[in-house]
């Protein structure tokens, strides 16, 4: 049972009317020299459900980031998760720091590790936690993603992350199994 009285074959149900995950992947590079960049973003919120919700089935992508295709489609062949019940968590640079958005079978905005599961399952039907490490700044001129998406995260950065990940693990799977 979690804290909630819900037993924990209730988690990894979404709250809303998405069916429930079988599997959550974040993307992100697995050299170690990129592990606190904004473009591991997925990999961080691996880490988090795996201290917060251990009864999860989440798991990282092997290899770089732009080649995550591969990694998604056996961890999906291996657990029988199909792309309904697969959520892909990454970056999205067209998102605020500190924000994010939940979306279903949408494209992949031209981003190269979603693109690349997309052509490696051959479908859009997941759903996608992008997370968002856009930079605020002053001014109409935003930086282009590749100026900023291999930077190692602040810790001011790292806070903003964790608040995030408790509000959209929240809304995802509910209260969370072991509390923040």
């Amino acid at each position: 049972m979690t804290g909630d009285g819900r037993s924990t074959s209730d988690i990894g149900h979404p709250t809303s009317d998405m069916k429930p995950f079988k599997l959550i992947i974040g993307l992100g590079n697995n050299d170690p020299q990129y592990a606190n960049t904004y473009h591991n973003v997925g990999h961080l919120f691996v880490d988090y459900l795996e201290k917060h919700y251990p009864a999860l089935a989440a798991k990282k992508t092997a290899g770089y980031m732009n080649e995550s295709g591969a990694s998604v489609g056996a961890m999906m062949k291996k657990t029988f998760a199909s792309p309904e019940h697969t959520l892909i968590v990454h970056d999205e640079s067209d998102i605020y720091i500190g924000e994010y958005k939940i979306s279903t079978a949408r494209g992949a905005a031209g981003h190269k590790g979603v693109q690349s599961v997309f052509d490696a399952t051959g479908s859009t039907d997941f759903t996608r936690l992008r997370v968002g490490i856009r930079p605020k700044t002053e001014g109409a001129r935003h930086p282009k993603a590749e100026t900023f998406v291999l930077k190692k995260i602040s810790a001011t950065g790292k806070k903003q992350f964790m608040d995030v990940f408790q509000k959209a693990a929240n809304e995802l799977f509910g209260a969370p199994e072991i509390p923040q």
